[in-house]
């Protein structure tokens, strides 16, 4: 009788299609197939399907040897590469990773038990750095991390500022829902993209769970060049969305805002330098001192009063110049994205 009862309630489980878009993902691709084969889920009711944008490496190779649908996708974008997922997939429920992420056991377990609740249909996790290098400390471990990363499981009915939102390494939804408010917006590139359709999905009327015990590892960027040049590109796509004008809630509002004040600081200590070189006055360098100084003490002092817990000291040192740099780029990357000409992705 338990038997029987056991093998109805697996029966019951809703079906999930796991899709990996990847380019050129040797170096990851092995790792993260190999977890997804290790859940504790029923694998009949799971399919792996990884959608390959013209790959000119081996990763086509590697993901032949897994027991997984390999779809390749020809046309440019992120977006493009999960949607083509989505049309090949035949789940109750879609969930997403990345290429360079790794996922515990237990992965498509803890999302499932989140979609319980008929009224959730958008399910996000934590994203924790796989290795310990400096960089991706620092991406762990900064005032406003890199990834989403929650320490208590929320309900929400919009999406919020801050990293209160999915990440696309590690998010789920509904098959329906989705079908309903539609899939991911193929014009969005650089980030973003997964905000925009959170959004839609919570202004339909569904709940967003983020759910702490839903993590995976996330391989971070592993030198500052590369970190700065992500958050350049992630500063683009916060840029294309302030341009269609398609989020117009807490997220695009801080957005608009942080563009808005640090423009006003570059003229500010634009200004300031141009006078400090043409006047005799002391109060302009005191000033230009001030606003370029400050920016940077304030995260200091932050961070160090974490130091007094944690004993990493250092760290009150380098990361609020990180900081300072991270802001920066992604700003200028909205910049850049605003005043550039649009285009059409093929």
């Amino acid at each position: 009788m338990d038997e029987a009862i056991v093998m109805e309630s697996i029966k019951s489980q809703p079906s999930v299609s796991v899709i990996v878009p990847v380019r050129n993902g040797e170096p990851t691709i092995d790792p993260l197939l190999e977890s997804l084969q290790r859940q504790d889920y029923d694998k009949k009711r799971v399919e792996v399907i990884v959608v390959d944008g013209n790959s000119t490496d081996k990763t086509r190779d590697i993901v032949k040897k897994h027991p997984v649908k390999l779809v390749v996708e020809r046309r440019k974008g992120l977006n493009a590469a999960r949607n083509t997922g989505v049309k090949d997939s035949n789940g109750d429920i879609v969930a997403f990773t990345d290429c360079d992420c790794v996922v515990p056991n237990n992965w498509i377990t803890k999302i499932v038990e989140n979609f319980k609740d008929p009224h959730v249909s958008c399910v996000g996790g934590s994203a924790k750095g796989l290795n310990g290098d400096f960089i991706s400390q620092y991406a762990d471990n900064s005032i406003v991390p890199l990834m989403p990363f929650f320490d208590k499981r929320e309900e929400l009915t919009t999406v919020k500022p801050f990293l209160r939102h999915p990440a696309g390494c590690n998010m789920a939804f509904r098959r329906k829902t989705a079908d309903e408010v539609g899939w991911f917006d193929e014009d969005i590139q650089y980030g973003f993209d997964e905000v925009e359709f959170s959004e839609r999905v919570c202004k339909a009327g569904y709940k967003m769970v983020l759910d702490p015990n839903v993590f995976v590892w996330h391989k971070h960027r592993s030198t500052l060049r590369e970190f700065l040049k992500q958050n350049f590109q992630y500063g683009r796509g916060s840029g294309v969305l302030l341009k269609k004008g398609r989020m117009k809630d807490a997220v695009s509002t801080w957005s608009f805002l942080s563009l808005m004040g640090f423009m006003t600081w570059l003229l500010i200590v634009g200004s300031l330098s141009f006078l400090t070189f043409t006047s005799n006055w002391i109060v302009f360098p005191l000033l230009l001192f001030g606003f370029t100084v400050v920016p940077i003490l304030v995260p200091m002092i932050v961070y160090a009063h974490r130091a007094i817990e944690n004993r990493r000291y250092a760290r009150a040192i380098t990361y609020p110049f990180i900081d300072f740099l991270r802001v920066f780029s992604f700003c200028l990357g909205e910049i850049f994205e605003l005043f550039k000409k649009s285009e059409q992705i093929m």
